[in-house]
């Protein structure tokens, strides 16, 4: 397609998210610019009249404004870079989803954290949160992937420690299911596949995200062993409340995951058959996010396959020694000693 139409800006995009799934990193943040000539990214455009910033201009005494572009998976994806910006010298303020304003507004050095449709300071320069890569010419081996780089804020912590009470021995495990009703339909698996997880005894499970299909619900209601939280998750600042208390994180590729990454929660991860770039390929584990494992559907739409390694997988941990397993290079906290804890994660997978 690109050899019979070179400007063809669809087809670039496309090409970019194949090159940083390949791990050609180089070339693929460079070409992912093309996204805003996109039909996905050209709406995601911003009309502002200052100069979109790419690096190349110093940030010494100015104000610059790095916002959200696409999901709230993406920008607790890409908002590790923040730091990086603030160490050139300019002043950052941080445009965000509004659920996701509560939680980043802790950030540290950051001088305003506005949710979308707030009005906003006088500024400089701007630039997308997802643009941040290339900027500092991110590798594979230059990811930016100390964690946590987010913190749970201490009161919410506390509000959920006194409402879940004390562990009893049993793994807590929050679960997310589905995503965004926005999202990609093939990243969402519903809650019936869940099932046969969810007849264990030695966890205890949690609902940890907030749509919920009417079908879903259903069946929710039915299932006394999972306990929905999801009318309380009213910010990701709640949602990071509940992560602090939970002994692992199970996902689909939606923003809990990530969010449990940013917080070095231990996460698994699970991936349709043609997952996201970020993925990349044939990994089970995330150079992103150091507690993360990924599970891969070895079929299309099959998460029988998923749930049946996540078994699996937990029937190893839990076998190793009862209540919380042990992982090295994580601590009880969840914090990680160092980058290779994402071998102690990388089990053999699906």
């Amino acid at each position: 397609m690109i050899e019979l139409q070179p400007g063809n800006a669809n087809a670039r995009y496309l090409e970019a998210l194949a090159l940083l799934a390949l791990g050609d990193f180089r070339r693929g943040w460079t070409r992912h610019e093309t996204r805003w000539y996109s039909t996905l990214g050209r709406d995601r455009r911003r009309s502002f009249p200052q100069p979109y910033w790419l690096g190349d201009e110093d940030l010494a005494g100015r104000t610059i404004l790095l916002h959200a572009e696409q999901g709230m998976g993406d920008t607790l994806h890409f908002v590790r870079y923040v730091p990086d910006v603030v160490r050139l010298g300019g002043r950052v303020l941080l445009e965000v989803h509004a659920e996701l304003q509560p939680l980043l507004a802790g950030l540290p050095d950051v001088a305003g954290v506005f949710a979308r449709g707030d009005d906003l300071p006088p500024f400089d320069l701007h630039c997308s949160l997802m643009s941040l890569p290339r900027v500092f010419r991110t590798e594979l081996a230059t990811i930016p992937a100390a964690v946590p780089y987010l913190p749970a804020p201490e009161d919410r912590v506390a509000t959920w420690r006194a409402r879940l009470g004390e562990p009893d021995g049993r793994l807590r495990i929050a679960l997310a299911w589905t995503g965004s009703a926005n999202g990609p339909w093939n990243r969402d698996m519903g809650l019936k596949p869940l099932l046969p997880l969810l007849q264990r005894t030695d966890c205890t499970f949690h609902v940890a995200q907030v749509e919920i299909s009417d079908a879903d619900r259903a069946l929710l209601a039915t299932l006394p062993q999972l306990v929905d939280h999801s009318a309380a998750l009213t910010d990701f600042a709640e949602t990071a409340g509940l992560l602090a208390q939970m002994d692992l994180a199970i996902s689909v590729d939606t923003a809990l995951a990530h969010l449990a990454g940013a917080l070095a929660r231990p996460v698994w991860t699970l991936l349709p058959l043609g997952a996201d770039y970020r993925w990349m390929l044939q990994r089970s584990d995330s150079p992103w996010y150091p507690t993360m494992r990924l599970f891969r559907q070895p079929r299309l739409n099959d998460w029988a396959a998923v749930v049946a390694a996540v078994g699996a997988a937990l029937d190893e941990w839990t076998g190793a020694s009862p209540g919380l397993p042990a992982l090295d290079g994580v601590d009880a906290s969840g914090t990680v000693a160092g980058l290779d804890a994402a071998e102690a994660l990388r089990a053999p997978g699906p």
